[in-house]
């Protein structure tokens, strides 16, 4: 436990951190989260960061140690797409039952898990993860994993990330740290060369980053790896041989990208596949490094070629949807690099932004907002469900995006919504993925169904009396109105 909070506080001591730069030393052992309280980790605990950074690594089994609802549903993690392997898929656990907790059989019960994975599947690397429960009883599952990887003959790597030691944003920094003392650097690939970068925070979310990756082959740049998207162990296992390195989240591994620059001299710059012009600039930057690195000058006149042709045919297409769209106002309800980078993506064809939230951006992204929007009363910290529904319902927005837990108050408010999280059915990086989102938010927004469902409903109108009834409620009065009621039509009815 004494090591764990090492890595704690050594993550929480970031130096690649603009605002810990600016702290004193005893203001910056606090680390950036504000205190933990009962229910603070309910939209994530740290086991579930490190898992969502760690487990689209898709040819590695992925093993919890803990009681089997700790491990929940690992299919599909975070949309995250695989070109290849599907272990990642599996769901595998040591399933801790309170027998084991009592008598003291948790080490035992992992050793022999790990055991049975290697034998029935046979990965490349298992990966460990303890919860909180397994933490408290005091398992050691680095001792565990260090003799099962020497009995077995392969990688056993332990991630020690309980729940209960943070937020979900700390259990990405822990999963980073794993990786940097366990994997990275642990083999040599045969084939360096001059050309090779890392994507760093990149998730591959519903085939993303193979809407990016055919615009590096074209210019000759090869990604060693893609940390966590699409990877392979091999691959993350050499990815100290790159030559730069682009952070794309850098929330969630910002420790990895500074720390691999300062062993393995990988220099690095945030970037964003989002949007024609960000992913113009990101194309440059990569260049630009390599060039710095040793590589061909001329590299940047084929990316300067490259982003004209590619930018020309994104803007005829986007050409069609402008006049539907210009004018339009979008309230985002997200986080993170897509704070700033839909924002700037969404402007660029005359979309206007009423709110964007920032609950999970750094302070680098919420200075990129404030030059995108220049106007800080667009930015939220943190809305409330009932502040949202208000503004929706008020019609001060013509379309939410957000994640799949807000959907329902757009649609309360029966307003377009679209998603732009994980739970996302569409890629949106790169330029076509650019295109592609104007697309989804044209069809949300020109949906007829909300002009129908913000008609009243037929029983809310008053019908058109054509004749007066009977004062009488005798039988033939009561006759009288059913068939008054039976024979009128849609055009009977008068306003609401």
């Amino acid at each position: 436990m004494s090591s764990l909070r090492a890595k704690i506080q050594d993550v929480f001591n970031e130096p690649a951190c603009e605002q810990n730069r600016g702290k004193d030393a005893k203001a910056r052992k606090k680390g950036c989260s504000k205190p933990l309280t009962p229910g603070a980790a309910a939209g994530g605990c740290a086991f579930d960061g490190a898992k969502i950074v760690l487990q689209p690594i898709t040819d590695v089994a992925h093993l919890i140690h803990a009681p089997l609802a700790c491990e929940g549903n690992s299919w599909d993690n975070r949309g995250a797409a695989s070109s290849g392997p599907t272990l990642w898929r599996t769901s595998f656990t040591t399933d801790l039952t309170e027998l084991d907790v009592v008598i003291g059989q948790g080490e035992r019960k992992l050793f022999k898990a790990i055991r049975e994975i290697k034998e029935a599947y046979g990965p490349p690397a298992i990966f460990v993860y303890p919860t909180c429960v397994t933490a408290l009883i005091g398992d050691d599952i680095e001792a565990v994993c260090k003799r099962a990887a020497e009995k077995f003959g392969l990688p056993v790597v332990p991630v020690n990330a309980p729940g209960f030691v943070g937020s979900k944003n700390l259990g990405n920094k822990l999963a980073g740290e794993a990786l940097l003392e366990h994997v990275i650097g642990t083999a040599e690939p045969d084939d360096a060369g001059p050309y090779d970068i890392n994507i760093l925070g990149e998730f591959n979310l519903s085939g993303e980053f193979w809407l990016v990756k055919p615009l590096l082959d074209r210019l000759g740049i090869r990604v060693r790896a893609c940390i966590p998207g699409d990877a392979r162990y091999f691959d993350i296992a050499c990815a100290h041989r790159a030559r730069a390195a682009m952070m794309v989240c850098s929330t969630a591994l910002i420790n990895l990208a500074r720390k691999m620059e300062q062993r393995w001299d990988i220099p690095f710059f945030e970037g964003s596949f989002y949007g024609i012009t960000d992913t113009s600039e990101a194309l440059r930057q990569i260049s630009q490094l390599l060039v710095k690195k040793g590589a061909d000058p001329e590299i940047l006149g084929r990316t300067e070629a490259l982003i004209a042709e590619e930018e020309a045919i994104a803007w005829k297409k986007l050409a069609a949807y402008r006049p539907r769209l210009e004018g339009k106002r979008v309230l985002l309800n997200t986080g993170g690099v897509k704070s700033w980078s839909v924002v700037h993506a969404l402007m660029e064809i005359g979309i206007e932004i009423v709110g964007t939230s920032v609950k999970k951006s750094t302070v680098e992204d919420k200075e990129r907002i404030k030059q995108i929007l220049k106007d800080d009363n667009h930015i939220f910290e943190q809305m409330a469900p009932r502040e949202l529904y208000a503004m929706l319902s008020e019609h001060k927005a013509d379309i939410m995006l957000s994640g799949g837990r807000t959907q329902f108050i757009a649609l309360k408010a029966k307003t377009p919504w679209l998603d732009i999280n994980q739970e996302r059915q569409h890629p949106y990086a790169g330029y076509d993925g650019m295109v592609e989102l104007v697309r989804q938010i044209d069809l949300a927004i020109h949906n007829p169904i909300w002009r129908q469902v913000r008609e009243p409903a037929p029983w809310d109108c008053q019908p058109a009396v054509r004749e007066e009834l009977p004062s009488t409620k005798s039988e033939t009065a009561t006759l009288h109105v059913v068939q008054e009621f039976a024979g009128t039509t849609a055009g009977d009815f008068g306003e609401c």
